[in-house]
């Protein structure tokens, strides 16, 4: 949208005080990225994301997850491929 919002800046401060890498959060982007491209052509839009609070419940996800970085690099490359299609 352009503009940061305040309780984004909040969460960005709070995710940088728990020791959150970047790489996590990035991690993050790239898959629900990956879901959000990866959904049926049929399917109903999904809104637009408006907040960093929505990457929250991923971001968690990510830090549970135990697989290589190996395996956020495939999504990279799977994202290179499919979004200039969508």
């Amino acid at each position: 949208m352009g503009i940061i919002r305040r309780p984004d800046r909040v969460l960005a401060a709070q995710l940088y005080q728990r020791g959150i890498s970047a790489s996590v959060i990035e991690n993050a982007f790239v898959l629900a990225a990956t879901r959000r491209l990866m959904r049926p052509a049929d399917a109903p839009p999904l809104f637009t994301i408006r907040s960093l609070a929505y990457f929250l419940p991923v971001i968690e996800e990510v830090l549970s997850l135990r697989v290589s970085p190996e395996y956020f690099q495939y999504l990279r490359h799977k994202l290179e491929r499919i979004a200039p299609t969508r």
